[in-house]
């Protein structure tokens, strides 16, 4: 499973993605509430461990955010807060179980996997878009009788435009969610790994396109 820490305490932060690795979980870690939510919209994930007080959005505004745009991904909160109306407000924002600080490995673990089994131990493999299917562990884009292999970058630009059908992703949101805010691309690079796609999504005979919203970025669709 891969599973997004949100958690502005790095320490803690990295201390959870340590916990979940040794338990042979993929885990990332985001340290603010947008690039949370950022991440937690993207469809990557199988599990959000998401601290209420965060910068920017709270724990709270974020698995609300989720829920109005259709993310069903479980969230378990994690936080300082032990009243019961805190407990109300963060599953009545939609959030799936609550856990307070501080807690024990064992206890996270075996949260997550009650909440994995909650879902029936579904993982989604595959993301469909029109006539195009992502398979997420080969990393194959398929229509019809035709498959092509993507590249790191080109997979992780795909599966976050086929996870965001719903509304167009910035090349700034792509830049920092598949290049990392660290790092020395720039938005030439999202555009040329949109080209490489553009020309395997015409290989494979897809209808669908990627389509460029001058001065707001791309979004994909279907065209007869």
């Amino acid at each position: 499973m891969n599973v997004l820490v949100v958690e502005d305490e790095r320490n803690l932060a990295d201390a959870i993605v340590q916990i979940l690795e040794s338990a042979s979980y993929n885990a990332e870690a985001a340290y603010d509430g947008r690039s949370g939510l950022r991440s937690a919209l993207s469809g990557l994930y199988d599990a959000v461990v998401l601290d209420v007080m965060l910068p920017g959005l709270s724990g709270y505004e974020i698995v609300h955010e989720m829920r109005r745009e259709g993310v069903s991904t479980p969230v378990l909160l994690l936080t300082a807060r032990t009243t019961t109306a805190d407990k109300v407000e963060g599953l009545d924002a939609g959030a799936d179980d609550y856990m307070t600080k501080p807690f024990e490995a064992d206890e996270l673990l075996a949260r997550l996997r009650a909440l994995t089994r909650r879902r029936g131990d579904v993982v989604l493999d595959e993301v469909t878009f029109g006539d195009v299917t992502l398979t997420l562990d080969t990393h194959d884009l398929t229509c019809g009788d035709s498959t092509v292999h993507l590249s790191g970058k080109e997979f992780e630009v795909m599966s976050i435009l086929m996870s965001s059908t719903s509304r167009v992703v910035s090349k700034q949101d792509l830049l920092l969610r598949v290049w990392g805010a660290d790092a020395e691309a720039s938005e030439n690079s999202v555009e040329a790994y949109v080209s490489f796609l553009r020309k395997k999504l015409a290989h494979v005979g897809s209808k669908v396109q990627i389509t460029t919203l001058r001065m707001l970025g791309y979004r994909l669709e279907v065209f007869s």
